[in-house]
């Protein structure tokens, strides 16, 4: 989970820097949405991963 942090923080950057950047802020803002689906496939990565965990204990 330290790596969905990580992430977060880099999407809250892009959000930050769109704010400020008015010439920039379309790319700034596609770089967080970029940011945000990568949290948002290492959450479900991170869900696969106990469900798959508890599958196989079940099955020993």
């Amino acid at each position: 989970m330290k790596r969905l942090v990580e992430i977060r923080s880099q999407e809250f950057l892009c959000r930050e820097r769109a704010a400020l950047d008015f010439e920039r802020r379309v790319f700034w803002l596609a770089q967080a949405q970029e940011w945000e689906q990568r949290a948002l496939d290492e959450i479900a990565y991170h869900f696969w991963e106990c469900n798959l965990a508890r599958a196989e204990l079940n099955a020993a």
